[in-house]
């Protein structure tokens, strides 16, 4: 009897929650194991169909491709520097972090106890994975149009506060000093492009080594992508 009582409640918490997470992201599950996998990390499940990784590898490129277009709405003219600026802020974990942090989907995650969510960069890397996961759940469940939906309703509603707190070039510089090597240089590459349409382009320097040119419609706009550029080299989680 305490089995059955024990099944009963483990079904009903199921339900219960596959109910709540529905609601906040508007969208009803045609196949609930879609789901079930989002919110399952691999500390519970090893295998690559049962937990989320597979799930937020998709999500990851379906969030690009529906950021990369509004983009293009948004700026018309805008570069591709530009646009690689813009797009890179809207994907960036801390960010997709605070919209699983809007959505409350920690709630919802299937972890061990051992992997220890009180310190925030963990805690915040699990949000920001749930919700590319979650993406990629959806697409598989009911394809790139509800996709699109949760992300113009989380990630590109809040856009401008992403724009608005990242400066690649100021975090590349303390990057380099939490790990006491030499400051970037920005230097000027090129300039091209006819005098009403210039295109700037922008290397970073640390040390010895030149990073990945930064290409934009003004100087600023390119030391920011090329910044952005080489923190990603470098392996920097920002």
């Amino acid at each position: 009897m305490k089995l059955i009582t024990k099944l009963f409640y483990a079904i009903f918490d199921r339900a219960t929650s596959i109910t709540k997470i529905e609601k906040k992201i508007s969208y009803t599950f045609i196949n609930k194991k879609y789901l079930e996998q989002a919110f399952t990390h691999k500390s519970i499940n090893n295998s690559p169909k049962k937990n989320y990784e597979r799930l937020e590898f998709l999500g990851d490129s379906v969030l690009d491709i529906i950021i990369s277009r509004e983009l293009m709405r948004e700026f018309p003219d805008g570069d591709e520097g530009l646009l690689t600026q813009r797009r890179a802020a809207l994907v960036q974990k801390p960010f997709l972090a605070s919209i699983g942090q809007l959505l409350d989907l920690m709630e919802f995650l299937k972890i061990e106890e051992n992997v220890n969510l009180e310190i925030n960069k963990i805690a915040d890397k699990q949000l920001a994975n749930i919700y590319e996961a979650l993406i990629g759940a959806i697409y598989l469940d009911g394809g790139i149009i509800p996709c699109k939906k949760l992300i113009l309703n989380t990630v590109w509603a809040h856009r401008k506060e992403a724009w608005k707190s990242t400066n690649y070039k100021g975090k590349l510089i303390e990057f380099c000093h939490s790990k006491k090597i030499e400051s970037p240089t920005f230097k000027l590459k090129d300039i091209f492009g006819p005098d009403h349409e210039r295109t700037f382009e922008i290397q970073v320097l640390i040390g010895n080594k030149y990073y990945s040119s930064g290409f934009g419609t003004n100087k600023k706009t390119a030391e920011q992508t090329a910044a952005q550029l080489a923190l990603e080299e470098l392996g920097a989680t920002y």
